[in-house]
This record gives structure tokens, C-alpha cells and sequence, in this order.
């Protein structure tokens, strides 16, 4: 298999299910630097339909005492828009943590992001879109913590209309949905080579750029908030 002009050597086991996985790199720690981005699609003889985004994000979250500095690389699917590459962003700076990765996502078995403890336990299970509420179900019974994050958009809202009851059960899961005009404004930040600064503080998050800035607050529906 070639990913950047480097042809990458594929254990026997992984070639075994290699067909079934045409579609992604694997993000196997050990093989980190070779294969370390998700969501990247290979067809043979053809040159790698994702394209590769890189960002820096400063981030300081007040509400959790966290401040640190990561170096991420996602990667854009071909069916991915550059809205739902940023909501992959903001997921990671809302819960940001050494552990913390991107997972293969669209057209795999992984999340969008996901946390393992040491032990292999599945930490934080997190989603974004419209995601299948028996998909959710069963993150919900392998992750301490399911988390999805959707644009506040018509569709969001007829999903939410069929769901809601399922998804008011599952007691380790949490929507939010963030306004459609601030997902438009993140999308507005995406190119190939990002520097961001993220600042949360009192529930209100800032994504800025050196150019621009973005300013959001989550709307929690599950579990219900009440006043």
C-alpha cells in the first residue's frame, strides 16, 4: 500500500481484513507517521482522494482547567464537508486530552473521535452528525461516555423528533447541537494549514484565527436540562 509516495507494509493481520477496510488508513498507534490519519481513501492505481488539514490548536478551557497545545492532521473524505471537518475540531477542544483520537468514522465500524483508558476501556465515544440511534445504543454499552455533536439545522431537528425517546434512555449519552450560522462560521476558518486558538470559558467558546473569530454556545438536549 502507498500513502505518500512511501509504500507502508501491511502485517498479515491487518491484511486480512484489508478488504473490508479499502477505504481507510489504519490508526494503530504503532504504525503512527505512516498511518495516522482517518477518513483517507484509497482506490488501486489511483493517487488518495482525502485531503490532508493540519492544525494548531492553543487551547484554553477555563471551565476545565485544561491549557495545552496540540498538533492535529485530519483528514477531509471526499463526502466530507469542511462544516463537519471543524465540528471534528471544536469535539476535540471541547474535551481535549493526551488520550484523546480521531477515529476512522465515516464508512467504518469508529467513531469520529474516541478515548481509551490503559487498560483499553473505552473512555469517551463521540459522534457528529445524525447518527443511527442503535449505532448509539451499542457505543453507549462498549463507552463509559457517548458524545454527539450536530449542526442545529431542519434535518437535526426531524432527527431529533424520531429519536428523542430512544435517546432520552441511554443514560451515558450527551447531545448538543451547535447553531447553523456558527457551523458556517467554522467552516469559514477550515484551510490545509490552521492555527487556532480555542478559548472556553462559562459554557461560551471562541475559536479564533489571526484573521477571524467565531464565537458559539452549545445547546444541550440530551440529558435535559431543567430549570
Amino acid at each position: 500500500m502507498w500513502k505518500f509516495g512511501v509504500r507502508v507494509k501491511i502485517p498479515q493481520a491487518k491484511k486480512r481484513n484489508f478488504a473490508e477496510h479499502r477505504g481507510s488508513f489504519y490508526s494503530d498507534p504503532k504504525y503512527f507517521g505512516y498511518i495516522c490519519a482517518p477518513h483517507i481513501a484509497l482506490a488501486p492505481g489511483m493517487a488518495l482522494k482525502a485531503t490532508i488539514y493540519k492544525a494548531e490548536l492553543q487551547l484554553s478551557d477555563m471551565d476545565r482547567g485544561y491549557y495545552a497545545t496540540h498538533s492535529l492532521v485530519l483528514a477531509l473524505h471526499p463526502s466530507e464537508t469542511e462544516e463537519r471537518l471543524m465540528l471534528r475540531v471544536l469535539a476535540f477542544a471541547l474535551n481535549a486530552n493526551d488520550e484523546l483520537m480521531f477515529g476512522k468514522g465515516i464508512s467504518s465500524e469508529e467513531p469520529d473521535l474516541w478515548r481509551h483508558d490503559l487498560t483499553g476501556q473505552i473512555v469517551q465515544w463521540m459522534e457528529i452528525g445524525q447518527p443511527d440511534e442503535q449505532l448509539l445504543r451499542r457505543a453507549a454499552g462498549r463507552a463509559r461516555e457517548v458524545i454527539v455533536y450536530q449542526p442545529a439545522t431542519r434535518g437535526a431537528a426531524v432527527w431529533w423528533e424520531k429519536n428523542a425517546t430512544a435517546l432520552l434512555r441511554i443514560p451515558n449519552l450527551k447531545l448538543f447541537q451547535v447553531a447553523a450560522t456558527a457551523c458556517d462560521a467554522l467552516a469559514q476558518l477550515a484551510n490545509r494549514n490552521m492555527q487556532l486558538q480555542c478559548l472556553v470559558q462559562d459554557g461560551v467558546v471562541q475559536v479564533m484565527t489571526d484573521t477571524a473569530s467565531v464565537q458559539l454556545e452549545l445547546h444541550q438536549l440530551v440529558p435535559e436540562i431543567t430549570q
